[in-house]
């Protein structure tokens, strides 16, 4: 019985588990010098985004990681002073830029 149990908790976990993204980049630590700066890429609002200038844009922010969000795309509410945010229109017009 408890083998009729754990076989769809292992298959739930194996699921979740590759779900999970893991970055080319070093994770910053909170006390680390590594935090996003929005105020220097605002002349990006209004571009087109791609992945090349989310690449740029993160880069120049000093962020650690970046992301562009859609609307209607799902994202998570945690605050991370070391990500970069790219939120765009329908057409991937730049609308706001912001860290966190």
């Amino acid at each position: 019985m408890n083998l009729i149990r754990s076989v769809p908790l292992m298959a739930c976990s194996a699921i979740l588990i590759g779900c999970q993204a893991s970055l080319d980049t070093p994770q910053a630590t909170e006390g680390s010098a590594a935090q996003c700066d929005a105020s220097s890429i605002q002349t990006l609002v209004g571009e087109q985004a791609s992945p090349a200038l989310l690449d740029q844009a993160r880069r120049k922010s000093g962020a650690v990681t970046a992301r562009i969000v859609r609307p209607g795309d799902i994202v998570t509410l945690e605050y991370n002073a070391h990500r970069l945010t790219l939120t765009t229109d329908e057409s991937l017009k730049i609308q706001r830029i912001s860290c966190g």
